[in-house]
């Protein structure tokens, strides 16, 4: 049996394939510890994983303003210190880090207490904190067709996200009857990542009866304190009438995806893995001020698979048209499923769990060869 901490928390992005790596290598009889922060959608999204443990590490992210730097290296340092006691206790085998504030100082207390350092990179523009510390790491795991120069051949893997086992796709009736909502309707799914996206829900507010009109049903995800939470009707002169409802947060994603025809996303790593697991067309709105413009890099590959479309931000205008020339267009809906089922071919997930484990049997026999 082996030991790992992997470090996660932050985002949904960062968390999810966390969670989804410690509960492969716990079913493979190893001990995991996740570490995570004290934002609130981390303590959302843990809530239903009791057989792993979780450890709240010290740390924000990184602000440009003067407080937000002081602040920022204050409890950096706090964190180090947190981890270089908590590491020197656990004596874990590999610290794996999923990128983001609390990576940093887990990583840089790892390499001063000698413990071999795993990073993985899930969007397709390497983050400021996998770079720093690419370095440092024994691995680095990075979307195929992403590289660092920096970077050995030795130490690069090109695995993906690792999705939960939990996602995957499952008939549009059973998922309707779960969130006990109609079954045999148009529907719209509106994400906005695990952050939320105020412009996607204030989208929705201004053309949910064009799109009730059309008997088009919408399910929208607004997010932690982004926006109104409930259910909206509408009824025509026709006599069509539909519903959209505000969820702030989905502990069922499964369930949320597979009752959609067409997803309107933002464009994180995370969010793409899963609508692709469930192989849900899409069109993406990346979130323009996202770290050196990763969502959009990471919604040009998307659509370049031909698993939708993409729509900037500054285009919202044109997001309603587009929605109507998809949604009713079930050729083109089955096209873009089929090209998700194979884009999700690969099982990052076992690739990244093997590789750990190949690891830790390399250095065992390292050890006993020495000794």
């Amino acid at each position: 049996m082996s030991t790992f901490v992997i470090s996660c928390g932050g985002t949904g992005g960062h968390l999810s394939p966390g969670i989804a790596l410690a509960e492969e290598m716990i079913k493979r009889g190893n001990q995991c510890y996740l570490i995570i922060s004290n934002k609130e959608v981390d303590s959302r999204l843990i809530g239903k994983y009791s057989q792993i443990e979780f450890v709240r590490i010290p740390g924000v992210g990184f602000s440009c303003k003067f407080t937000g730097i002081i602040k920022f290296i204050r409890e950096q340092i706090k964190g180090i210190l947190f981890a270089i006691k908590f590491l020197h206790k656990i004596k874990p085998d590999i610290v794996i880090g999923f990128g983001g504030f609390t990576t940093v100082g887990l990583s840089l207390a790892a390499r001063m207490l000698g413990f071999p350092i795993f990073l993985h990179e899930a969007n397709r523009k390497v983050g400021k904190a996998i770079r720093f510390l690419s370095v440092l790491a024994n691995r680095v795991y990075l979307p195929c067709g992403v590289h660092l120069k920096s970077l050995p051949p030795k130490t690069l893997r090109n695995f993906g996200f690792p999705v939960r086992k939990e996602i995957r796709p499952i008939a549009k009736s059973l998922a309707c009857k779960k969130l006990e909502i109609k079954a045999n309707v148009k529907r719209l799914l509106i994400l906005g990542g695990s952050q939320g996206a105020g412009v996607l829900n204030k989208w929705v507010f201004e053309n949910f009866e064009h799109l009730a009109e059309l008997g088009i049903h919408v399910y929208c995800v607004t997010g932690l304190g982004k926006g109104s939470v409930g259910k909206l009707e509408y009824t025509a002169k026709n006599g069509v009438s539909a519903e959209a409802i505000f969820v702030p947060f989905v502990d069922d994603m499964t369930s949320v995806l597979s009752c959609a025809d067409l997803v309107l996303s933002r464009a994180g790593a995370g969010s793409i893995a899963e609508i692709c697991r469930c192989h849900i067309p899409a069109i993406l709105i990346p979130y323009p001020f996202a770290a050196d413009n990763h969502q959009e890099a990471n919604a040009i590959f998307f659509e370049s698979q031909g698993g939708g479309l993409v729509i900037n931000e500054t285009n919202m205008d044109q997001l309603y048209s587009e929605v109507m020339a998809l949604i009713f267009n079930d050729w083109l809906l089955d096209k873009f499923q089929q090209n998700m089922k194979l884009m999700d071919i690969q099982s990052n997930l076992a690739l990244i769990a093997n590789d750990l484990e190949e690891f830790c049997i390399q250095e065992e026999t390292l050890s006993l060869q020495s000794s």
